[in-house]
C-alpha cells in the first residue's frame, strides 16, 4: 500500500471528486491537507461546495500564523509530514504552508510532488520569480496539465524528464454520459425551458466577484455585445451578481441582449450549456479554465484567448472553436460570425471527442502511473 499525502488549498468539488476516485484505487492509501473550509471561500458559493470524503482521509489544518497581506502560515504541516509518507504531492507553491512544507522537506534530503492547473512562464527575473525557481527546481516529479505548463515548469529548473502530463478536468464518465441525455432533448426544448429568445446564443461562465469581473475578460464580451446588439444574438453569462458597474453599462448601452443569470447549480447550468450555440471564455490570465471542458461536454465549440491555458490546450482553431488575442473585441465578433458560417455539427462533433480524453477517471489513470512508476 502506497501512502501519498496531497496538500491543497480548499475542498472544491472536482478536486474532492479526484481525490475520492484517486483513494478508491488499489494500493493508494491517501490523505488530503486542507489549509480551509469550504465556508471560508467568500468569493464562492457555499453550494458550490460538498464534502463527500469516502475514499480519502481529509484533515483541515487549524494553527495559523498570520502574515501581511491577508496571508498566513499553518505549522502543523511539518509534523504531518514527519509522518513518513511515501509520496508527498504540493498542490501549487504559491501558499505560505505549501513554502514551509517544501522547505522543510527540501533540508532534510526529502523528495517532493509538485502539481498544479496550470500556467504560463514569467521570465524568471525578480524576487517572485526567483521563490518560484527555489522549490520548483528542488522537487522531484512535476505533475503538468499542457504544454504551456511543460514549459512554465522548465523556466524555474525542472528536470525535463521528470514532467508528466495528465488530463486535468472536472468531468467524470458519468457527467459525459448525463450530457448526452440533456443533448438528446434538443435545444429548443431547454430556450423554451429557460425562456431564451434569440436565435444565437453565446454563453460564458465566470464571476464577477473575481477581479470585478475584468480577469473574466467579461468587458471584452460587453464590447462584442454592443457590436453584435440585436435580436438575433443573446448573451448569457452565469456566475454571481454582476458588480454595479456592468449593470450601469448594459443600462447605459441598452444591451438588451446580455443576460446577467447569477449562480447556478451544477444540474441547472446544465441546461444552459445545453441551450447554447457557443461557449467563449475571454480570459486575460486563467491557471485552466475548467469551464471550457464543461462546455465541450455539451458538444459546444469554444472561443477562448491566448491567456487561457485551457483554450490553448483543448481549442483548435476552425476544428472545435477559435483562439483570440486577450483584449480584441473586434477578433470575437468575426470569430462568431465564422461560427454561424460554420458546419456546427461538424464542429460539434470535435468538441466531443475532444473531451472525451478529459476525465477523472483519466486525470486519476495518469497519476497512478507516475505513483507506480516514479515511486516502487
Amino acid at each position: 500500500m502506497k501512502k501519498v499525502l496531497f496538500v491543497t488549498n480548499y475542498p472544491s468539488p472536482y478536486r474532492v471528486d479526484f481525490f475520492n476516485e484517486l483513494g478508491r484505487r488499489n494500493g493508494i492509501d491517501l490523505t488530503v491537507v486542507f489549509q480551509e473550509k469550504a465556508i471560508e471561500q467568500d468569493h464562492r458559493s457555499i453550494d458550490w461546495f460538498h464534502e463527500n470524503y469516502d475514499f480519502f482521509t481529509a484533515i483541515f489544518l487549524e494553527k495559523r500564523i498570520h502574515l501581511p497581506h491577508k496571508s498566513y502560515v499553518c505549522p502543523e504541516i511539518i509534523e504531518l509530514i514527519k509522518k513518513k509518507y511515501d509520496v508527498v504531492i504540493f498542490g501549487g507553491i504559491n501558499y505560505p504552508t505549501h513554502m514551509l512544507g517544501m522547505e522543510y522537506m527540501r533540508l532534510h534530503h526529502m523528495s517532493y510532488c509538485i502539481e498544479g492547473d496550470g500556467a504560463f512562464a514569467g521570465k524568471g527575473k525578480g524576487l517572485k520569480e526567483r521563490v518560484k525557481k527555489h522549490f520548483i527546481s528542488k522537487a522531484n516529479v512535476f505533475f503538468s496539465t499542457s504544454k504551456a505548463h511543460d514549459e512554465y515548469y522548465k523556466v524555474y529548473g525542472a528536470n525535463p524528464s521528470r514532467i508528466y502530463r495528465y488530463p486535468f478536468t472536472s468531468i467524470s464518465q458519468k457527467d459525459i454520459i448525463n450530457a448526452q441525455s440533456f443533448i438528446s432533448k434538443g435545444k429548443k426544448w431547454f430556450r423554451e425551458k429557460l425562456g431564451i429568445m434569440e436565435e444565437h446564443i453565446i454563453l460564458s461562465v465566470g464571476r464577477f466577484s473575481y477581479q470585478n469581473g475584468y480577469g473574466k475578460g467579461f468587458d471584452t464580451l460587453m464590447r462584442v455585445a454592443e457590436q453584435l446588439n440585436d435580436t438575433a444574438y443573446g448573451f448569457y453569462i452565469v456566475g454571481d451578481e454582476p458588480t454595479d458597474e456592468f449593470k450601469e453599462w448594459k443600462r447605459k448601452s441598452n444591451l438588451t441582449n446580455v443576460h446577467f443569470i447569477g449562480f447556478k447549480q451544477k444540474d441547472q447550468l446544465a441546461e444552459y450549456y445545453a441551450a447554447a450555440d457557443l461557449f467563449v471564455l475571454l480570459s486575460k490570465g486563467e491557471a485552466w479554465g475548467l469551464v471550457i471542458n464543461e462546455a465541450m461536454t455539451y458538444g459546444l465549440p469554444v472561443i477562448a484567448t491566448d491567456r487561457c491555458v485551457a483554450g490553448v490546450e483543448l481549442v483548435r482553431d476552425g476544428e472545435n472553436g477559435w483562439l483570440v488575442p486577450a483584449n480584441n473585441p473586434d477578433l470575437v465578433v468575426q470569430s462568431i460570425q465564422k461560427f454561424i458560417n460554420s458546419n456546427i455539427e461538424e464542429m460539434t462533433r470535435i468538441a466531443l471527442d475532444t473531451i472525451r480524453e478529459y476525465t477523472i477517471e483519466k486525470m486519476v489513470d495518469a497519476h497512478v502511473e507516475v505513483l507506480n512508476n516514479c515511486y516502487e
